[in-house]
């Protein structure tokens, strides 16, 4: 009995460190087992105290008076399905007549102290089921994304929710977005791990590091043009300006809007036109948007002006010829200037890393999340990489991407080098390397500060 009893301490003893050192680990052998089994047995009780029962029918009440049976109780959503994953638990609901998915929504605090997970997210599938998103312990302390993710052309996954689902960026769904960040904040992770994912993809990248390229430059491999000033930054927007109305001709040309035509076949947008006529999509990273929104006398507030403009029309337009912008910045405020607030309408795709002041996280999310806002302005300072996303439906997310060094972006760019397209119109500003592979110079027309 004794000998019994030190394995039985022993294997507690054990199980304690591994939640405590491995929650991930802990998950997998002994806490999904248990939490299936909690919320199995807790169910009816726990609906009918979070209030989410509704009384029986009255066939049911009047059959059971007919019969002398007992009178049923209250009823509560009917479960389809409970599945475990590797970070919680998913289970489906069937409400019943007379509950809505907002009555779910508004006890997930209830039922997370009631089934003792760690978070619970619910939303809605369709009318009458809703799913609920249960995770046993902190996803977003250490992240560790799927070895397997659904991706396809122009859907990356960067990060991973507080859900413990992926978080992907899906350029044909949302085709430009803007992402704000404070020093340290964890925002060129994020640009690092979009770069990263885009580089196997058959996709040219566009660079503007007004920051004399510290940040892009050594992902130049990659790259089909690159930027490091104002002034190459604005010849570079209006050469891919330039392309915008040179696809938009090819896809007229294409249309084929005969009468004999399906609706299907008919072209609006580059994705329409056939494969070997699909010119190559693009998509533009900018570093810091601050530094092109900034003058100091006339002839930059020109050169402003026009950067500007240009971003505003490939913003509103470049959708349908396959250019995507990612606005990245660590302040963006009507301050910057007269377009500002017009850009932003475009970008449909809201990040929000830490933020030093609250006006930067109302310019992210003020107009289409107000919820959002309290949230970005509480992310502290020593959880760098964690993010609040959202987008013009007003839900959002609580993400954080995995930690990917400037050392392994580098060589995922340096592996898939071959795949970056010549554009023409992109030739003159297209890094030229020299040296080592790991120090590209500046581009064609660098600043005198590089050169």
């Amino acid at each position: 009995m004794t000998g019994f009893t030190v394995c039985l301490v022993l294997v507690v003893a054990a199980v304690g460190l591994l939640r405590w050192r491995r929650p991930a680990w802990y998950w997998l052998t002994f806490g999904v087992a248990l939490a299936v089994v909690r919320v199995l047995v807790r169910y009816g009780s726990v609906m009918d105290a979070c209030g989410l029962t509704v009384p029986p029918a009255r066939w049911r009440l009047a059959l059971a008076r007919a019969t002398s049976r007992p009178i049923p109780g209250p009823r509560a959503p009917r479960i389809l399905r409970l599945r475990p994953t590797r970070t919680g638990l998913v289970v489906r609901l069937k409400l019943r007549p007379g509950q809505d998915a907002f009555d779910i929504a508004a006890a997930l605090d209830r039922l997370r102290h009631s089934f003792s997970m760690y978070g619970v997210t619910s939303r809605e599938l369709r009318s009458g089921v809703v799913e609920v998103r249960m995770t046993g312990y902190d996803v977003l302390k250490r992240v560790q994304m799927p070895a397997e993710t659904e991706t396809r052309p122009m859907r990356v996954p960067v990060a991973l929710r507080q859900d413990g689902s992926v978080h992907y960026r899906d350029y044909r769904a949302i085709p430009h977005a803007l992402t704000l960040g404070a020093t340290e904040s964890g925002k060129s992770v994020y640009q690092r791990n979009l770069v990263a994912g885009l580089a196997p993809m058959d996709v040219a990248l566009v660079g503007i590091d007004c920051k004399q390229g510290v940040e892009l430059f050594p992902l130049a491999r990659r790259f089909s043009a690159l930027a490091d000033n104002p002034d190459t930054a604005a010849d570079v927007l209006d050469a891919l300006v330039a392309r915008m109305e040179r696809i938009y001709q090819v896809i007229r040309a294409q249309q084929r809007i005969a009468a004999d035509v399906p609706d299907a076949e008919i072209a609006a947008d580059i994705w329409d036109l056939p494969s070997d006529l699909r010119p190559t999509p693009v998509v533009v990273l900018v570093d810091e948007v601050a530094e092109l929104a900034l003058y100091a006398n006339k002839d930059e507030e020109k050169r402003r002006d026009r950067i500007i403009t240009a971003l505003v029309r490939l913003a509103q337009l470049g959708r349908a010829a396959g250019i995507y912008l990612e606005i990245c910045g660590q302040r963006f405020g009507s301050e910057l200037g007269k377009g500002i607030t017009m850009l932003r309408a475009q970008l449909t795709g809201r990040t929000a890393h830490r933020v030093n002041d609250e006006t930067s996280a109302n310019m992210a999310f003020g107009d289409i999340a107000p919820d959002a806002v309290l949230a970005a302005i509480q992310i502290p300072a020593e959880m760098r990489g964690l993010a609040i996303t959202g987008d013009s439906s007003g839900g959002w997310h609580r993400i954080r991407a995995p930690h990917t060094s400037l050392r392994q972006a580098v060589n995922i760019c340096n592996r898939h080098a071959d795949r970056t397209p010549d554009l023409p119109e992109l030739a003159p500003f297209r890094p030229t390397l020299s040296g080592s592979a790991d120090a590209p110079s500046p581009t064609a027309k660098p600043s005198p500060a590089t050169a």
